[in-house]
């Protein structure tokens, strides 16, 4: 005995499931995308910090003012940012090299969820400023 509610979940299904699956991707690359964000933002302060810890010795030692060491700063942070698996897009020192600001980059590979964009790239930037105490 059939009805003539044969076959309706079927059809039901084959138009919902495609739509569960989008949601289902969507949310999973969103959440992702917003990992990656906050992982750069994490990698660029802690490379700031890193930074931030090389000052100018022999001017410190000897009682003169606490400025970054450009060179010895740009050295510390590109170490960190590498072993942290990021690329350095740019790190500025002020004039008066008291503060120094730090931008990275971070990769995002989609992995399955390839269609809905493929690979792109975080950046994050921090900055810090030398407090002397």
């Amino acid at each position: 005995m059939t009805s003539r509610q044969d076959g309706r979940i079927a059809v039901f299904f084959a138009i919902i499931a495609p739509a569960w699956f989008v949601v289902l991707g969507l949310v999973v690359i969103g959440g992702n995308r917003i990992t990656a964000l906050q992982r750069a933002d994490n990698i660029a302060a802690e490379a700031a910090r890193a930074a931030g810890q090389e000052i100018d010795a022999p001017t410190a030692i000897v009682g003169g003012e606490k400025r970054v060491d450009p060179v010895a700063a740009a050295n510390a942070a590109a170490d960190y940012i590498r072993a942290a698996g990021a690329t350095l897009r740019s790190i500025e020192v002020s004039d008066d090299r008291q503060r120094l600001s730090i931008t990275v980059q971070v990769t995002y590979d989609p992995g399955p969820f390839w269609i809905f964009g493929g690979a792109w790239t975080a950046e994050g930037t921090a900055t810090v400023a030398l407090v002397a105490t």
